[in-house]
């Protein structure tokens, strides 16, 4: 349930972080008061995971969900830039990521 828990933890991350984006510094209230809400939420998953998951894997799998998955909408949604620089460095990060839940206990 741990894992659940995170994986759910990291996807509240991007969309904190997607709206904080849309909320253009707080000044519009209705993405600003999805990302609060969002954090919120995101932050009380990763204390669940954190319960039965080490501290450094739940963190750094949590924040890599974040920034795979922020990487992503830039991408997908907002048009940024696809380099080759940009997605080996995101696949590094992956990489990290599979190495850590693969090791941990």
């Amino acid at each position: 349930m741990a894992w659940i828990y995170l994986v759910a933890a990291g996807a509240l991350e991007v969309v904190w972080a997607t709206a904080m984006k849309f909320s253009a510094g707080f000044t519009r209230p209705g993405p600003a008061v999805v990302t609060l809400v969002a954090m919120a939420a995101s932050v009380w998953l990763l204390a669940l995971a954190m319960r039965s998951l080490p501290l450094g894997t739940a963190y750094a799998i949590w924040t890599g969900i974040g920034a795979v998955g922020a990487f992503a909408v830039g991408i997908f949604m907002l048009g940024e830039a696809a380099t080759a620089g940009r997605l080996v460095s995101v696949a590094l990060i992956v990489a990290g990521m599979i190495g850590l839940r693969l090791t941990s206990a």
